[in-house]
C-alpha cells in the first residue's frame, strides 16, 4: 500500500509540471507580447526580453514578431547595453528595409553607436565615425521624421567632437615641433569641419606651422584671415604675436643610404666598382 501511494504522488509531482509547461504553451502571440510589455514597464528587462523573444521564436508567422523585434532592441537600449542594441538595430533594418518605422530604427541604430564613443577627444574616435555613417543624410531620406531635429543636434555635436579629436592630434604633433604634421591636421580641420567652434585654434596653428618652416607668405595669409574672421580672438592674438619673431627654417631632409651588402657577405660593404 504505501508503494503505491508513493507511485502514486511521482505521478502527480511529474504531472504537475507537464501541466504547467501546457498552460504556459498556451499563450497567445499577442498575450505574450503583452506580458512582454507590462514586465518591461516594470523594469523587468530579464523576463520581458524572455517573453518577447518567445513572441519572435515562437510566432513567426504573426506581423507581432515584427514588433517583438524593435521592443528587444529598445530593451537593450534602455538596459544601456548598446553592443547588443546596436546588433539588434542593425538585424532590424536589414530583415525589414521598408518597414514604416525605419526612421526611428536609423535614428536609434546612430544614438546606440554614438553612446559606445568617448567623449575624451584624444581617445578612438570610430564609433563616433560610425553613428556620422549611420545618420548620413538622414535629413533627405526622412525629411518629416520627429527624429530629425535630434538627429541634425547629435550630427552637428559628432562632428565637433571628431574636429575636437583632430586639434588634439595637431598639438601633440605642435609639441614635438612636427611641424608638417601640425599643417596636414590643422588644415584638415578648417577644410572637413569649417562651422567647428575649434577652427580659430586650428588656423593659428596652422599658421604657427607655417611660420616655424620658413613660410612666411603663407603664414602671412592665415593671420590675414584670422584678422578678418576672428578679430577678437585669442588665438588671433597669440599667431600675430609668433609673426612678430623670427620664422623658423626647414629642416633639411635626412639623406638615406641604402647599405651593400658582399655577395655571400654578412654586412655592409662600399657600393662596387664599375
Amino acid at each position: 500500500m504505501i508503494r503505491i501511494i508513493a507511485l502514486a504522488i511521482a505521478a502527480c509531482l511529474v504531472a504537475l509540471p507537464a501541466h504547467a509547461a501546457k498552460k504556459s504553451d498556451s499563450f497567445t502571440a499577442q498575450e505574450r507580447f503583452d506580458r512582454g510589455l507590462r514586465f518591461a514597464k516594470r523594469g523587468y528587462y530579464t523576463k520581458a526580453l524572455e517573453e518577447l523573444n518567445r513572441v519572435r521564436n515562437y510566432h513567426r508567422d504573426d506581423p507581432l514578431s515584427v514588433l517583438a523585434e524593435l521592443e528587444i532592441a529598445d530593451l537593450y537600449y534602455k538596459k544601456g547595453d548598446h553592443e547588443q542594441a546596436k546588433l539588434a538595430y542593425t538585424d532590424f533594418l536589414r530583415l525589414h528595409p521598408r518597414h514604416e518605422r525605419v526612421d526611428y530604427v536609423t535614428y536609434r541604430l546612430g544614438m546606440a553607436t554614438y553612446k559606445r564613443a568617448s567623449k575624451h577627444a584624444g581617445r578612438d574616435q570610430t564609433s563616433t565615425r560610425a553613428a556620422l555613417s549611420t545618420w548620413a543624410s538622414f535629413s533627405v531620406r526622412f525629411p518629416e521624421s520627429e527624429h530629425r531635429e535630434e538627429v541634425e543636434e547629435k550630427v552637428g555635436l559628432a562632428r565637433d567632437r571628431l574636429a575636437a579629436k583632430e586639434l588634439w592630434v595637431a598639438r601633440f604633433y605642435a609639441r614635438t615641433d612636427s611641424w608638417p604634421a601640425v599643417q596636414g591636421r590643422a588644415a584638415g580641420l578648417v577644410a572637413t569641419y569649417p562651422d567647428s567652434r575649434h577652427v580659430p585654434s586650428a588656423l593659428a596653428l596652422l599658421g604657427t606651422a607655417y611660420y616655424e618652416w620658413g613660410m612666411v607668405s603663407e603664414a602671412q595669409e592665415v593671420m590675414a584671415r584670422m584678422t578678418a574672421d576672428f578679430p577678437e580672438s585669442a588665438e588671433t592674438e597669440h599667431l600675430e604675436k609668433v609673426l612678430a619673431g623670427e620664422p623658423g627654417e626647414p629642416e633639411p631632409e635626412a639623406i638615406f643610404v641604402r647599405p651593400y651588402r658582399i655577395p655571400g657577405g654578412m654586412g655592409p660593404s662600399a657600393p662596387p666598382s664599375q
